[in-house]
């Protein structure tokens, strides 16, 4: 069985205009009016059986589709990819060539997170996006799960960015109107409408990969679709577009959105566990919220004065509505910020601030969890290999590099820019060729006060330079 991921290329678009004829004044000459007043009447009873009829047109689709639409973007962007005809053929053993990509996203949440496939962002060097009112801006990959194929970014730009109504997958019927909103083939919110052929589909992709548990439906879905949502005939979200069948008509599919939510809850559970230590677990409560489960002893949840079975209902003023909106909320954090927590408690409501630690869960070299908290990058040494064909292209000797796994949003490398898949060449006069020269820099004391530092990485073989503004390196409960 052959399934297609719906990514595909940007397409070119000639549009044609065409002019209005009007009706001339002598061109009614030979017109013989019995009665003004009748006419009058007649003019009245079109216009207003016209008004009738374009309400009568407002469909349950025309609603849903008006509703979701301005959380649906456009994703768009370059992918580096390998050639390996040029290495067959005699050629370079290395080619690589740059292709554009295109997908779609939703906005869940008004400070600008987005839900896309992870196949539409994979290597994506930037990451643009086109809002629904034609904004243009960029986006951050914050998390991924290849293996799910979903992803989390981040808008750039001030919100608050319109949010999709959520619906769940759990009371679907096979034959309920779908519609699908996506840009297919470069078509820009592109709406079609189908029905659910069938719940619990697992569809297998290649020999490693299988989707398990989709939703089949007979709605267009095409190139470019990929990560858009689709919507119940109430216009709420209750899956994400993520493939057709090759060669095959009206057969798309969808991962469920109650799936969806609860495999981006645990993605970003992660993303911030490695990030930093809050000391606590915690579940979803039927009344709203986020309850309090387990908390580790000594830890600095425990030490704010929280205990299992508090319900945390807000974190820095943001109201907490479920364990996805506690972990986004979470992930405004940085390491070492304040958490100003709002809870119930037999039935009165406390508050407390709890400390964010910098978590030692992927950092085991200390220096890697200082470039996390300090710079807002997590590093891995460049190979041997990599470093020789960096310099062959470049001309140039450096001793190594660190490759950026990933940027925490907010940080100094955040603002300047710095993205996953740069070379970190070197800090203020020193070069950083692995862990070992970042942890030395990191410990100068002009660098320990925080100051500015000039940085230098290349991307796509360009070597580039900036200036980061480096980050500087018990409590009691009371009534709401």
């Amino acid at each position: 069985m052959g399934v297609l991921l719906s990514m595909g290329l940007l397409a070119g678009l000639t549009v044609g205009t065409g002019g209005d004829e009007s009706v001339r004044a002598d061109d009614l000459q030979s017109v013989t009016a019995t009665s003004f007043r009748s006419s009058e009447a007649s003019m009245r009873d079109t216009r207003s059986t016209g008004r009738s009829s374009r309400s009568l047109r407002e469909t349950p689709t025309v609603a849903a589709i008006r509703r979701a639409s301005p959380s649906v973007v456009n994703l768009h962007g370059q992918k580096t990819i390998r050639t390996t005809a040029a290495s067959m053929a005699g050629g370079a053993p290395d080619s690589f060539r740059q292709v554009n990509g295109m997908g779609t996203g939703v906005v869940i949440d008004p400070r600008g997170y987005v839900i896309t496939n992870y196949h539409v962002v994979e290597d994506v060097n930037e990451l643009n996006v086109t809002l629904h009112n034609g904004e243009a801006t960029r986006a951050d990959l914050i998390a991924s799960d290849p293996q799910s194929d979903l992803a989390l970014v981040k808008l750039r730009g001030q919100g608050p960015f319109p949010t999709i109504p959520r619906g769940h997958s759990d009371d679907l019927m096979i034959g309920e109107t779908v519609i699908a909103i996506g840009n297919a083939f470069g078509y820009v919110h592109t709406s079609t409408e189908g029905i659910i052929s069938a719940l619990h589909r697992d569809v297998p992709v290649n020999e490693t990969q299988q989707y398990r548990d989709l939703i089949q439906t007979s709605a267009g879905i095409n190139p470019g679709n990929s990560g858009g949502p689709l919507l119940n005939i109430d216009g709420e979200m209750i899956g994400v577009n993520v493939a057709v069948r090759v060669g095959a008509q009206q057969i798309a599919f969808a991962i469920p959105i109650d799936q969806v939510l609860e495999t981006v809850t645990e993605m970003i559970n992660r993303h911030n566990n490695r990030r930093m230590v809050i000391g606590m677990d915690g579940a979803a409560v039927s009344r709203g919220g986020v309850q309090v489960t387990r908390l580790s002893e000594g830890g600095s949840a425990h030490q704010a004065g929280l205990q299992a079975g508090d319900r945390l209902v807000r974190i820095n003023q943001q109201n907490i509505a479920d364990p996805l909106n506690y972990e986004l909320s979470v992930l405004e954090l940085g390491p070492g910020d304040p958490m100003q927590v709002e809870f119930e408690r037999d039935g009165e409501f406390f508050q407390t601030q709890l400390a964010t630690a910098v978590s030692s869960q992927e950092f085991g070299d200390p220096a890697a969890a200082l470039a996390w908290q300090v710079v807002g990058v997590s590093v891995r040494p460049a190979g041997e290999s990599f470093v020789r064909r960096m310099n062959s292209r470049l001309r140039t000797n450096y001793r190594g590099g660190l490759i950026v796994t990933n940027v925490r949003a907010g940080s100094a490398a955040s603002e300047q820019g710095i993205t996953a898949g740069d070379v970190l060449l070197g800090i203020h006069v020193w070069q950083t060729a692995g862990l070992e020269d970042l942890a030395e820099i990191l410990d100068q004391p002009n660098i320990r006060r925080g100051s500015k530092a000039k940085f230098y990485l290349v991307r796509k073989d360009q070597t580039l330079y900036g200036h980061l503004q480096l980050a500087s390196q018990g409590n009691q409960l009371t009534r709401r």
